[in-house]
C-alpha cells in the first residue's frame, strides 16, 4: 500500500510517513500537542519550506561551495565518533540483582530525614521576647505577632518557615524544634540571631524508601556507572592502539 501523499515541494513527495517520523523526533510532550490536525500542518508548512530551501541550495550551488563541503566533512566526522561512542555503551545491561545488591549496601542514600513544620518570631532580646510570648498566650495569633514584632525576613509570611530538616537551622533553634511540642510555643530561644520564639506546626518522622521506590533511579545509577567505566576503558586502549600526544595549552 503505497504511503499517502501531503504535499509536493520542489518535485519532492512529502508522503505522511515523513511527516510522522518528524514528530516522532519530538519530545513527548510535544508529540502529544503535534497530535491536533493544526499542529500537523503547521509541520507540514515547516517540511515544505525545508525542500524548498534545499531546492534553493542546489540551483544556487550552495551545496558545491567549499564551505558546505568542510561543514559536511565535519559533520561525518561528528556523526562516525558519535555512533562509534554509542556503540560501545548501548549494550550495557543492569541485573535486577545487582539493583538489590546496590540497595542493601546503601541504605542511608535512601532515607527520608525527619522534618519539622515551624514559624518563629525574631526579638532582639529576651525581654522582648518574653512579652511577646505572654500576648501570644493572652490570645494574640502568632502570626500576627510575628508580623508585628518579628525581626526576620520571614515576618511577612507570619514568621512560616516551612519544612526543615536537621542540620539547616542553626544547633539551638534545630533542637528546640525538633524537641518541642506540635501546637505549642517555645522559647524563647536564643541564638546568633537574637531570641526566638518558636511554634511547631507539623512534624515528619523518617523513614526509609522500598526497593520499589527506588528501583528505576539505582537502575538509571548504575547503568550511568557502567557506560561511564566502558567509555573510558575504551578511550584507553583506543589511545594504546593509534596514539595520543597531550602538548598542554
Amino acid at each position: 500500500m503505497e504511503e499517502k501523499i501531503l504535499a509536493v515541494a520542489a518535485g519532492h513527495e512529502i508522503t505522511e510517513g515523513e511527516l510522522n517520523h518528524l514528530i516522532s523526533n519530538y519530545p513527548p510532550e510535544q508529540q502529544i500537542y503535534l497530535s491536533s490536525p493544526q499542529a500537523k500542518q503547521d509541520v507540514l508548512e515547516q517540511l515544505i519550506a525545508f525542500h524548498l530551501f534545499h531546492r534553493m541550495a542546489v540551483e544556487e550551488k550552495i551545496t558545491e561551495s567549499q564551505e558546505y563541503l568542510d561543514m559536511v566533512e565535519k559533520l561525518k566526522v561528528e556523526l562516525a565518533s558519535h555512533m562509534a561512542a554509542t556503540s560501545v555503551v548501548e549494550h550495557i545491561k543492569v541485573s535486577e540483582e545487582e539493583e538489590r545488591a546496590y540497595f542493601q549496601e546503601h541504605q542511608d542514600q535512601f532515607q527520608e530525614q525527619g522534618q519539622v513544620s515551624a514559624k518563629h518570631i525574631l526579638l532582639d532580646t529576651k525581654e522582648q521576647a518574653e512579652q511577646v510570648a505572654e500576648e501570644v498566650a493572652a490570645g494574640l495569633a502568632f502570626e500576627e505577632a510575628a508580623k508585628k514584632y518579628s525581626t526576620c525576613p520571614s515576618k511577612d509570611k507570619g514568621g512560616d518557615l516551612g519544612y526543615f530538616s536537621k542540620g539547616q537551622m542553626v544547633p539551638e533553634f534545630e533542637k528546640a524544634a525538633f524537641g518541642g511540642e506540635v501546637g505549642k510555643v517555645i522559647g524563647p530561644v536564643k541564638t546568633q540571631f537574637g531570641h526566638h520564639l518558636i511554634l511547631v506546626e507539623d512534624k515528619k518522622e523518617a523513614s526509609s524508601h522500598s526497593f520499589g521506590q527506588v528501583q528505576e533511579q539505582i537502575h538509571q545509577q548504575l547503568v550511568q556507572a557502567k557506560q561511564q567505566e566502558a567509555y573510558q576503558a575504551k578511550v584507553s586502549e583506543l589511545s594504546e592502539a593509534y596514539g595520543v600526544e597531550r602538548k598542554g595549552f
